[in-house]
Order: C-alpha cells, then sequence, then structure tokens
C-alpha cells in the first residue's frame, strides 16, 4: 500500500470524518473513496487537491515528502 492512500485514510480518521461525508464533500460515492483508500482505483488528480485543502495540509505532507538537505 502507498504511502499517500495510508496518510489520507488516517487524515480523514483524524478529522473524525466517515468515508460518506468525505465523498459527499469530492461529489462522489462511498465506495469511490474506499477504492481511493485500498487503491483499488485511482485516485484523481482533482480530488487529491480537494483533499488537500479539506485537511489543511500539502501534497507534500500527504505524499510523505521530505526535502532532503
Amino acid at each position: 500500500m502507498n504511502a499517500y492512500t495510508i496518510n489520507l485514510r488516517n487524515l480523514r480518521e483524524d478529522h473524525d470524518l466517515t468515508q460518506q461525508q468525505v465523498a459527499e464533500y469530492l461529489g462522489t460515492s462511498q465506495t469511490m473513496v474506499a477504492r481511493y483508500e485500498r487503491e483499488a482505483s485511482e485516485l484523481p488528480l482533482r480530488h487529491f487537491i480537494r483533499l488537500c485543502q479539506l485537511y489543511q495540509v500539502s501534497a507534500d505532507e500527504v505524499l510523505g515528502l521530505r526535502r532532503r538537505k
């Protein structure tokens, strides 16, 4: 499982949101959110951006990227 899918699920849970609530925010179904979280379907970029906005985190944070020194 990719780090970003784990991070997105953890962010959703940390914000006490259900998959259904996230689906409504994204304008999709709960089934699709579940599929995104288990990598059964690719997460569209537009949804990735919206999730970063919802959780008020950077894309780098979700992706688990760190700056190299």
